[in-house]
């Protein structure tokens, strides 16, 4: 996995829920919140989202920009976005490139089963494109809260 003070993987080809490509490059001059999660309409991938979307707000006042990155479907996004009212993109990662590129796909286990997922992670990355906080194994209520938090500490806030 990146750590704090590694340049993130800025040129990686992204594409967004309306098939459009762009990359974490286009978004420098921000500060990006890129959270990864398993699956799109799943509870907990739910209230994570519902939570980023309830705070957009105070994060565009913050010039912070939202990405959520999960391995669904373009098509799969596009429905989530509009069941969710979701305000913000999400990347369908479906070859894994950005979230093997930030250290997020792996051998997963549930309930005794093994297989290759996503972990639950957050990265807040800085304007010029270096990350500054990486939050890990994310448990989804309350952490949208903490990421506000994270960086309203880091603008002098």
């Amino acid at each position: 996995m990146l750590a704090p003070h590694d340049i993130a993987p800025l040129d990686i080809p992204l594409i967004d829920e309306n098939g459009a490509t762009l990359t974490l490059r286009d978004s420098l001059g921000t500060w990006l919140v890129v959270y990864f999660y398993p699956k799109d309409n799943t509870p907990g991938c739910t209230l994570e989202a519902e939570g980023f979307r309830d705070l957009q707000n105070e994060f565009d006042n913050l010039n912070a920009r939202i990405l959520g990155v999960s391995k669904d479907t373009c098509t799969s996004h596009q429905k989530f976005i509009e069941k969710k009212k979701l305000p913000f993109t999400l990347i369908a990662d479906e070859n894994h490139a950005l979230m093997e590129a930030f250290g997020t796909w792996g051998k997963r286990s549930f309930m005794g089963k093994t297989y290759m997922g996503t972990s639950r992670s957050t990265f807040l990355i800085d304007p010029e494109g270096t990350i500054v906080h990486i939050w890990e194994t994310v448990k989804p209520l309350g952490h949208p809260e903490e990421v506000l938090s994270v960086l309203r500490k880091l603008q002098g806030i």
